[in-house]
Formats: structure tokens, C-alpha cells, sequence
């Protein structure tokens, strides 16, 4: 909404973020736009969940079962974005691709950096990691990737080989797609290289999901997916088997022998 080149540009503001909400809110609620088209992602419930019987936990937990895509592959991958909002565009084809998807919201914390390299250290996976990362072209933008490489490695085993890349957005892109610019924040002393600003977000979705899937997709073996989808399949089938050898009979006992 705060493209320049729309007929009526939004500020990139408080103000133009409390006109966004205001109308979002009101679209909803009229019906025009419907309500699970979007994702607070900031906000989350805690639960306890229960379950009637071990045939309908079995049930109820299958539809969870992922083959491993990533068994057969030579390398192990994560995607990094700017912002939770970037996260949300890419997060459907990181769960289908099985990748981890880590929102960093600026600058990452140390203790989120370390926490994610921590996880793959006691994963006993060596293989190397790659990393593909999405953020803002500009001033501030450009410094986050180089800072989150640099804590990555440092907090990594150092027999674990780290792979980077900055996937979007690049300065190519920005020619190639024709992405709205900014001009950089005054007083920004930071990357003086960089002559103007560029939000992830101005990215068309369906081209940085195809980008991303493209990067992905070339990581894992030949017809990984289609092959994981097959098994899958076969394995909830099973677990269709088990849960039916659990469920009780009349006098209150399980069908198994």
C-alpha cells in the first residue's frame, strides 16, 4: 500500500498504518474480505491437548507424518527472512519443501541466532548448510544479512560448512522486476552505496515463492517431493491400520492380539 506508483499511495507511517487497519478491519467484518487471509503471527495460544483413546490420537496425529525429503540430499537447508511478514508470504512452500523458516525481525538476537545454530549442532548432521535469505534492499537492510552470517559461523561446529546467499532483494531484481523505490532515510549514515530503499514486500509474491522454490528444489534429489508424497501416503495408510487394532471392542478391550 505504500507503493508510490498506486493511484492513492498509503505514508509509510503511523498514520498510513492506523488507514490499512482501519479499512482491512472493516472489509472483514462487511464480509468483502475474509478473515483467515491473514495471520497474526505475533500473537499465539497455548493448549493442552487431549486425546479419547490411543486409536484416536493415531488418528488425529497422522495427517502431521512427513517423509524426511531431505535424506538423499548432499546438503541441509534454512530459509532466514527479514521480517515476519516476508515469513508469512514463503511459509506454505517452506512446510511442503521441509525446510526451517527462522523470521529474524531486523536484526536478530543473539540468543535466536544461537539458539538456531545450536539445534543444528546437536542434530549430528554435518552436512553443509545452506542458507537462503530474503530482506529489504537499503541502508539497514543490507547490514542484516552480513551480520547474521557472520554469528551463524561463529556459532556453528566448525566442521559444519556454511553456505549463504542473499536470494532477494538484490539489486538485479530490482531492475528486473521493475520494484518500487524509496528514497534512503535522512540522517542514515549506514551504506552510503545504497542510493535508495526497496521493501521485500514490493516483490511480487508468486515471483519470490517461485525464486525461492527454484533455490530450494535444486538442493534436493530428483522427484524428492512426488517420492516423499508416495510414501507418505502408504504410512498414513498404516497408521489408518493401527488405530483400527486399537479401537475398543464391546467389552471395553483393544481388537489387538
Amino acid at each position: 500500500m505504500t507503493d508510490p506508483r498506486l493511484p492513492e499511495p498509503v505514508e509509510k507511517s503511523d498514520r498510513g498504518y492506523r488507514q490499512v487497519q482501519e479499512l482491512c478491519v472493516k472489509l472483514r467484518r462487511s464480509g468483502r474480505v475474509k478473515y483467515n487471509w491473514f495471520a497474526d503471527l505475533s500473537r499465539q495460544g497455548y493448549f493442552t491437548n487431549t486425546y479419547a483413546s490411543a486409536a484416536d490420537f493415531i488418528t488425529r496425529m497422522k495427517r502431521f507424518y512427513r517423509a524426511d525429503l531431505w535424506q538423499g540430499a548432499d546438503s541441509r537447508c534454512e530459509i532466514w527472512a527479514e521480517s515476519r511478514s516476508i515469513a508469512s508470504v514463503i511459509l506454505a512452500d517452506c512446510k511442503e519443501l521441509a525446510v526451517d523458516l527462522y523470521p529474524c525481525g531486523g536484526f536478530s538476537s543473539l540468543s535466536f541466532i544461537h539458539g538456531a545454530a545450536e539445534s543444528i549442532n546437536h542434530s549430528g548432521d554435518t552436512r553443509p548448510l545452506q542458507v537462503f535469505y530474503i530482506g529489504d534492499y537499503d541502508a539497514a537492510g543490507v547490514l542484516i544479512d552480513v551480520s547474521l552470517q557472520r554469528e551463524l559461523r561463529e556459532h556453528l561446529h566448525r566442521d559444519i560448512e556454511l553456505r549463504f546467499e542473499r536470494i532477494g532483494i538484490n539489486e538485479d531484481q530490482i531492475e528486473e522486476y521493475d520494484l518500487p523505490t524509496k528514497p534512503r532515510k535522512e540522517g542514515d549514515k549506514r551504506s552510503q552505496h545504497v542510493a535508495y530503499s526497496v521493501e521485500a514486500e514490493s516483490m511480487p509474491a508468486k515471483i519470490l515463492r517461485g525464486i525461492l522454490r527454484d533455490k530450494v528444489e535444486a538442493l534436493l534429489p530428483e522427484n524428492a517431493l512426488a517420492v516423499a508424497k508416495v510414501a507418505e501416503k502408504a504410512e498414513r495408510e498404516q497408521l489408518d491400520f493401527m488405530a483400527r487394532v486399537y479401537l475398543p471392542d464391546d467389552d471395553g478391550e483393544s481388537s489387538h492380539e
